[in-house]
Formats: structure tokens, sequence, C-alpha cells
């Protein structure tokens, strides 16, 4: 293992962990600050759209081109980038629409602890299927450019808060148990360092510039699907739809310079 591994494990699992920092929030308080998560889910849609559009996908051409002309270079990178999102979605058909982890609800003191113990639960079990491709994601393109592994971190580790958020709050609700709440918020976010290292010791023995330009164009569709499935319909069930798009807009706004600035 050579050091771009373990920074690109280090990466992933620092937004991995993120969803414990959600999960934190029963030790402080009970409410939840809408227009924050709003405009930090918008936020994380901005990067991630423009770094797939205009970093990844870029990338995946790059690689591509070194054995294939233009044309064929363009479909390979078409048809990995749809691959992508096929794939994230189906992990979505998975996950039974009720107990589906894309939005936080509120709960109330009518509900039954049974079932808001029963939610907690398997909402962080759904938050563990989502997060296998999403710390693959984070660990190749990590291994790959460290600077874009870190962005692409940010992002996910900024929508990951709100999934903890919607673990731990019916756990705590139920079960009265910040510790039991909190932990199991961060034991659902750990399952992206593992899906990295599952995905690195199945993909290790093809890696190579066309499984490269291939993968980066598959991240890029999953990072897309995240954002237009996941992280911008969560930001307007929140209510407040203009700071989701001025979320939106400041994370492609800081993207775009960041890129620039280590270029």
């Amino acid at each position: 293992m050579n050091e771009h591994f373990w920074i690109a494990i280090l990466i992933t699992l620092l937004a991995g962990i993120s969803t414990g920092i959600g999960g934190s929030i029963v030790f402080f308080s009970k409410k939840i600050n809408k227009k924050l998560l709003s405009a930090s889910l918008g936020f994380s849609a901005g990067v991630m759209l423009y770094v797939s559009f205009l970093e990844l996908m870029p990338q995946s051409l790059d690689h591509l081109s070194i054995l294939f002309d233009e044309k064929w270079s363009s479909v390979y990178t078409v048809l990995s980038f749809f691959s992508g999102i096929m794939f994230i979605a189906l992990i979505d058909q998975f996950v039974p629409e009720a107990d589906n982890p894309h939005e936080f609800t509120q709960f109330d003191n009518k509900q039954s602890q049974t079932m808001l113990k029963r939610t907690g639960i398997l909402t962080a079990l759904a938050i563990g299927i989502h997060n296998f491709p999403e710390g693959l994601a984070t660990f190749i393109s990590a291994y790959n450019n460290v600077s874009i592994g870190i962005s692409i971190a940010v992002a996910i580790a900024i929508h990951n808060i709100p999934e903890g958020i919607s673990i731990a709050v019916p756990i705590h609700f139920a079960t009265n148990n910040k510790k039991k709440a909190f932990l199991l918020s961060l034991l659902s976010g750990l399952a992206e360092p593992i899906g990295a290292l599952i995905g690195f010791i199945l993909l290790l023995p093809f890696i190579n510039e066309t499984m490269l330009g291939l993968i980066f164009a598959f991240v890029a569709g999953i990072m897309v699907f995240i954002s237009l499935d996941e992280l911008l319909p969560s930001a307007e069930k929140f209510g407040h739809h203009h700071l989701s798009i001025f979320g939106l807009i400041a994370g492609m706004a800081i993207m775009a310079l960041s890129l620039i600035l280590l270029k």
C-alpha cells in the first residue's frame, strides 16, 4: 500500500465520520436550523455538479483518449457516466420509500417509541447502503488526485451531516439515549471507508489508463445522481428554496476558485 492509498483512505474516513457530526446534534439541541441545512445541501450539490462536469468528465476523456480516438473516447465516457447513474439509482431502489434517508422528518410525541426506534435503525441501514458507492467515489478520486478527492469529500461530508441527524433524532426520542443515537449515526458513516476498501481490492488488478477514465465518468454519474436525487430535493423540503439555490451557486463558485488556485 503506497502513500496515495493511505491519504485516500484517510480522506474517505473523514467524509464518512461526518455522519457522526450530524448525529452529535442530540447532545446540543432538539431544534434543527433548517436554513443552514438547506443552504449547506445546496452548497454540496453545487460542488458535486461542478466537479463532475468540469473536472471528472474532462479527466475521463483525457485518460481514454490515450488509447481511443476522440469519438470512441466520448462514447465510452458517456456510457460510463450513465452507468454510474444507473448503479446508484439501482441501489436507491433497495431502500423502501418510507425509510429513504433523503429528507429529515420531524417527529412528535404521539408516535410510538417502537416506531421511532425502527425508523432510526432502518434509516441507519439505508444510509449505510448509500455510503458504499460514495466511499468508492471519494477514494478513487483522492487516490488519483488529492485536491479533487478533498473537494468531493467536503461535499459528501456536508450532506452526510443531515443524514446523521435523520438517524440520531428518532433514536434519541425513542430511547432517550444520546450516546446510542450518536454511535449509530457514526457507525453508518463508516460504510464509506469500508466501501472504498472493497472497491479498491476488486478494482486493483484492473487499474490502468482506460479503467481510470471509465471510473472518473462513472463517479461523475454517481455524484450527479446524488446531487439531483438527494441533495437538492432534500434542500427544497426544508422550505428554503432561495437559500438552497444560493448555496448551490456558492458551491460552484468556491469550487471553481479553489480548482483555479490549485492549478
